[in-house]
């Protein structure tokens, strides 16, 4: 399971992600759909622990993959 757990980030002092959390069970597939510059792919990086959270908890699975479409 992918799982966040109350994530905090903010971005020059705006906050982007405040207590935000969800599960994904092995084999499942999710989309994430919004406008631009809502933060899609700064979730995406954060859980790729390409950028460091502020608070909460990220536990990755190496089973997890991460794609965009072209």
């Amino acid at each position: 399971m992918l799982s966040i757990t109350d994530i905090r980030y903010s971005i020059e002092g705006r906050p982007l992600f405040e207590g935000a959390s969800a599960n994904i069970p092995e084999g499942h597939k999710v989309g994430l759909v919004g406008r631009n510059g809502t933060g899609k792919t700064t979730l995406f990086k954060l859980i790729r622990e390409e950028l460091v959270l502020e608070g909460g908890d990220n536990c990755p699975t190496p089973w997890a993959g991460y794609g965009w479409p072209a």
